[in-house]
């Protein structure tokens, strides 16, 4: 029989005990295995992390309190992605555990990807907002004054990933069956502002949000500094339909133990909402993506938009396999 040097036995053993049997596994939330919140990319990622900075520390010791009745005990680390993809693929290889999405990212997270996540926290937006549309932007000076007018013109988008800034519009002009000319995707909001500002296209989509009292709170509103007269020189034609506010999500499957994952969903949810009713709070997110407040939701909340985008998303996926054809 073939005999193995004792040393080559215990160093074989070792490595295995290192790889397998001694690697401990740490529950969410502890400082060896904190609770990662991840935010979606926006036009000012440094102001994102600052704020970031900000909901951690007092979340940090909001749950904490809630479910240990200590200061300390609940560990949080945050990040921001490049890219809104990179948010979702994070969440599905468990390198993010809650995060702030956009609608499309929560589509493509839920239904697409078929990931263990699910909405708990839907954004408010001015005055009690809960829902949020696309507006279609020309220049005065442009012969388009009625979204009928775009057919065969040059148009800018957002992103392929953005609800309001592709996804609505889109289904939009399906709807009304209109065909546009060239369309390109500007990447940024303000930037197919801008791109209407000077003419470059002859229409765009942004999101709209309600003005308050005379102060204008869509995207025309990021590049006022720029352009002052903005609102005067770059008009609304048109809106989309409404879809609920982008909604925060959480890994479902975070815990073994069903209870220990609701008394954690349900000190982060109130965690979230009792953060933005302080005064730090509220400038935090307003800074982060504009938002007034929060209220808890589900998964059905969104059913409708769900559907819609799932339905969009299998058709554009349609499209693109008879063009390569």
């Amino acid at each position: 029989m073939k005999k193995f040097p004792i040393a080559k036995n215990v160093h074989f053993l070792t490595l295995t005990c290192l790889l397998f049997a001694c690697t401990k596994q740490y529950e969410v939330g502890t400082k060896d295995e904190p609770l990662k919140l991840y935010f979606v990319p926006s036009d000012n990622t440094q102001k994102i992390e600052k704020n970031a900075v900000s909901v951690k520390t007092f979340m940090e010791k909001f749950v904490s309190q809630k479910l240990y009745n200590k200061d300390e005990g609940f560990y949080i680390k945050t990040a921001v992605p490049l890219s809104h993809v990179a948010v979702v693929e994070a969440l599905g290889t468990k390198r993010a555990d809650f995060a702030a999405l956009g609608t499309f990212d929560y589509v493509l997270a839920k239904d697409i990807k078929k990931l263990p996540v699910e909405a708990v926290l839907n954004i408010v937006r001015g005055e009690n907002e809960l829902t949020y549309k696309s507006a279609i932007i020309a220049h005065v000076d442009s012969p388009v004054h009625k979204l009928e007018d775009l057919k065969g013109k040059k148009f800018a988008y957002v992103d392929a990933s953005s609800a309001s800034g592709y996804i609505l519009p889109n289904l939009l002009f399906k709807d009304k069956k209109i065909d546009l000319g060239q369309t390109v995707f500007a990447q940024r909001h303000d930037n197919v502002v801008t791109m209407v500002y000077q003419k470059q296209v002859d229409g765009g989509a942004i999101y709209y949000n309600l003005p308050k009292g005379k102060e204008m709170k869509d995207a025309r509103a990021r590049v006022l500094t720029q352009f002052p007269d903005v609102e005067k020189k770059v008009k609304i034609i048109g809106f989309t339909q409404e879809i609920p506010n982008a909604p925060w999500v959480l890994r479902s499957n975070l815990y073994k133990d069903p209870a220990k994952f609701s008394k954690v969903k349900e000190a982060l949810q109130e965690g979230i909402i009792a953060f933005i009713k302080t005064e730090e709070g509220k400038a935090a997110m307003m800074d982060l993506y504009s938002i007034t407040g929060f209220v808890k939701t589900t998964d059905e909340d969104f059913k409708d938009v769900r559907k819609s985008f799932l339905e969009a998303y299998s058709q554009l996926e349609a499209e693109k396999k008879n063009v390569t054809k």
